[in-house]
């Protein structure tokens, strides 16, 4: 998931923060016609919001697949993706984070009119189970929903770059 230098670097900014700092974790994804198929472009990022009032790092992972859900209005298999990746970078850093309170953060809307609700309880069992964390769905969601949902959809790139 975070290259080694990635880590370095998240260390290095917990190392210049106090307890009160907070970590969101969250990913999203768009899915893109390859010409021959559907592809997926998930982004997942870890947010440090320092001492609670100092700003925020970002860092992110941007990654991609094929996508087999063939019926767009239910991406059930693309949430549970999203759901998967932000869970592990959650475990990836979860030796690093433990003195920080924690939120996981999934872009699926409870509500049944949307088609991302297919998967709403079905993705935070998931993430309660592996993590012991409930996660924040939409509109709670910041990580996944502003953060995540920018940067898989490229309107981020002259903001951030990747070694943020």
């Amino acid at each position: 998931m975070f290259s080694e230098d990635q880590i370095r670097r998240i260390q290095n900014t917990l190392d210049s923060v106090n307890n009160r700092t907070r970590i969101y974790f969250g990913c999203d994804s768009v899915r893109k016609w390859r010409g021959a198929y559907w592809d997926a472009t998930y982004a997942t990022i870890v947010v440090i919001h320092k001492n609670s009032n100092s700003g925020c790092r970002l860092f992110y992972n941007v990654s991609s697949e094929r996508d087999y859900d063939r019926n767009a209005s239910r991406p059930r298999m693309r949430l549970m993706n999203e759901t998967y990746k932000v869970c592990e970078a959650y475990l990836q850093l979860e030796p690093y984070i433990t003195d920080y309170k924690t939120e996981i953060h999934l872009d699926i809307n409870t509500e049944p009119k949307h088609g991302s609700s297919c998967v709403a309880k079905e993705a935070s069992g998931y993430v309660y189970g592996l993590t012991g964390q409930k996660p924040k769905l939409k509109p709670d969601s910041f990580a996944a929903s502003c953060g995540a949902h920018g940067i898989a959809h490229g309107k981020c790139e002259n903001i951030f770059s990747n070694n943020s």
